[in-house]
C-alpha cells in the first residue's frame, strides 16, 4: 500500500481517472487534489471552495470535474489547470452528493436542503451583471447587432450599453416615472419606451434625443411592441386598452377594448395582422387587429404577466403570478402543457429561435430553462433580486433586468 499525503483534514471523496494513472480526492480542507498515483506525488491543487468538498466526480473525458460541497455549490474543474469553469448555485445547502448521467453533459445532485437538482453543463454561465440604474430594472431589448441593449429602469431613465464592455453608451432622460417597458425599432436606430407617466417615448438612440412624445393612455403604458418594419406599434396599459400608433405622426390609429384588468404584455404575430396579451384579468388575449376582435385564453388563477408567440408553430407561451407557465394551441385555446418549478411569480418569458427551449425570469431571483417538448426545468439560475425581464442578444446570449438595479447577461449554448 502506498499512502498519498497532501489534504489538512479528511478526505471525503475520491475519483479515478480512465487511462491515465490518476485520481482526484476532496477533502474537508476545501480543497480538491489531482494525483499521479505511480509516484504519489500531487500534480495540482484546486481551490476555491468555500466550506468541505463532499463530493467529486471526473467526466467522461478525463479533462474536467465536478465537485459538490457544504457551500451549498457545485464548481466545474478544468483539470489541466486547475481553474473553475463554472459554479453552479441554487441548492439552499450543503451538497451531499453528485451524479454523472449519459453522455456527461447532464449531473444529479442531492442536498440537505431535501431536493434533487438536474443540471445541464452544457448549457450556461453568469457573467457579472452591468451597474449604473439606481432603481430596479424593469425592460431591456437588444438591438439587431447585438451588440448593444437598451434597459428601462423605475429611475425614470432608459441606459443604452455595451455588452461587450458593460459600459454605458448613453443615458436617456425625459420620462417623469418609472421607465416600464422598452423596445427597439427597424434597424436599431431608434427606441421606444413607455411609462407609468402614462405616455410612451420615441428615441434616437445615436443621440440620446426624444423624438416624439405618444399620448392617450390613462394609466401606465406596460408593454410595447412593433410592427413591421417599426413605423407603426401596439402598446397596452393599466387602463385595460391596447392602442396601435402611427410612429411617424404619433396619432393613436385604433383602440382595442376587451379586457377587465391592466394589459400587462403584448406580442405580435409575424404577419403583423394579430396580437397575443396579457392581463391582470388572469387571461391571454388573442387579437384580430384588422377587426379588433379578441378570444379570450382562460386557464391561469392569477395575472398574466408575460407572452411569447413561438414561431410558426400556432402557439404560445405564458407565465403568471400564480407561478406557472403554459405552453398553449392558439387554434384552440386550449392549455398543451403547464411548468411549474417558480416558488412566486413569473415576470418574463422568452422562447429560442427553434422552438423546443425557453427562458423564464421570477420574482423568486431565478431563471429557468425549459424544454418545451417536455415541460421539463433542464436549468436554474441564481440572482441576487427579482428578475423583471429578458431579451435575447442573439440565441445564445440572454439579458435579463432584476429589482436590484443590475442587468445580467446569461450565456446560453445549445448541447
Amino acid at each position: 500500500m502506498r499512502v498519498l499525503k497532501g489534504h489538512t483534514e479528511e478526505v471525503r471523496a475520491v475519483s479515478e481517472i480512465p487511462d491515465c494513472n490518476r485520481a482526484l480526492s476532496g477533502s474537508w480542507d476545501k480543497t480538491l487534489r489531482l494525483w499521479d498515483l505511480e509516484t504519489g506525488q500531487t500534480l495540482c491543487v484546486l481551490d476555491g471552495h468555500k466550506h468541505t468538498v463532499n463530493a467529486v466526480v471526473v467526466l467522461a473525458n478525463g479533462s474536467r470535474a465536478l465537485s459538490a460541497s457544504g457551500d451549498d455549490t457545485l464548481r466545474l474543474w478544468d483539470l489541466a489547470t486547475g481553474e473553475t469553469l463554472r459554479t453552479l448555485e441554487g441548492h439552499t445547502d450543503e451538497i451531499r452528493t453528485v451524479a454523472v448521467l449519459g453522455d456527461g453533459n447532464r449531473v444529479l445532485s442531492g442536498s440537505h436542503d431535501y431536493t434533487l437538482r438536474l443540471w445541464d453543463l452544457a448549457v450556461g454561465k453568469k457573467l457579472p451583471p452591468f451597474q449604473g440604474h439606481t432603481d430596479s430594472v424593469g425592460a431591456v431589448a437588444v438591438l439587431a447587432n447585438g451588440s448593444l441593449a437598451l434597459s428601462g429602469s423605475r429611475d425614470h431613465t432608459l441606459r443604452l450599453w455595451d455588452l461587450a464592455t458593460g459600459e454605458t453608451v448613453r443615458t436617456l432622460k425625459g420620462h417623469t416615472n418609472g421607465v416600464t417597458v422598452v423596445a427597439v425599432l427597424g434597424d436599431g436606430s431608434l427606441g421606444l419606451s413607455g411609462s407609468w407617466d402614462s405616455t410612451l417615448r420615441l428615441w434616437d438612440l445615436a443621440t440620446g434625443e426624444t423624438l416624439r412624445i405618444l399620448g392617450g393612455h390613462a394609466g401606465a403604458v406596460s408593454t410595447v411592441a412593433s410592427i413591421g418594419e417599426g413605423y407603426l406599434a401596439l402598446s397596452g396599459s393599466w387602463d385595460t386598452t391596447l392602442r396601435l400608433w402611427d410612429l411617424a405622426t404619433g396619432q393613436t390609429l385604433r383602440v382595442f377594448k376587451g379586457h377587465a384588468g391592466p394589459v400587462n404584455a403584448l406580442a405580435v404575430t409575424a404577419d403583423g395582422r394579430g396580437a397575443l396579451s396579457g392581463s391582470s384579468d388572469k387571461t391571454l388575449g388573442l387579437w384580430d387587429l384588422a377587426t379588433g376582435e379578441m378570444r379570450a385564453l382562460v386557464g391561469h388563477t392569477s395575472r398574466v404577466n408575460a407572452v411569447a408567440l413561438i414561431g410558426k408553430s400556432g402557439s404560445a407561451l405564458s407565465g403568471s403570478w400564480d407561478t406557472t407557465l403554459r405552453l398553449w394551441d392558439l387554434a384552440t385555446g386550449e392549455t398543451l402543457r403547464i411548468l411549474e418549478g417558480h416558488s412566486s411569480r413569473v415576470n418574463a418569458v422568452a422562447v429560442f429561435a427553434n422552438g423546443r427551449r425557453a427562458l423564464s425570469g421570477s420574482h423568486d431571483a431565478t431563471l429557468r430553462l425549459w424544454d418545451l417538448v417536455s415541460g421539463n426545468c433542464i436549468a436554474e439560475f441564481m440572482a441576487d433580486a427579482a428578475i423583471n425581464c429578458l431579451a435575447f442578444a442573439h440565441d445564445d446570449l440572454i439579458v435579463a433586468g432584476s429589482d436590484d438595479g443590475r442587468i445580467h447577461i446569461l450565456e446560453i449554448r445549445e448541447p
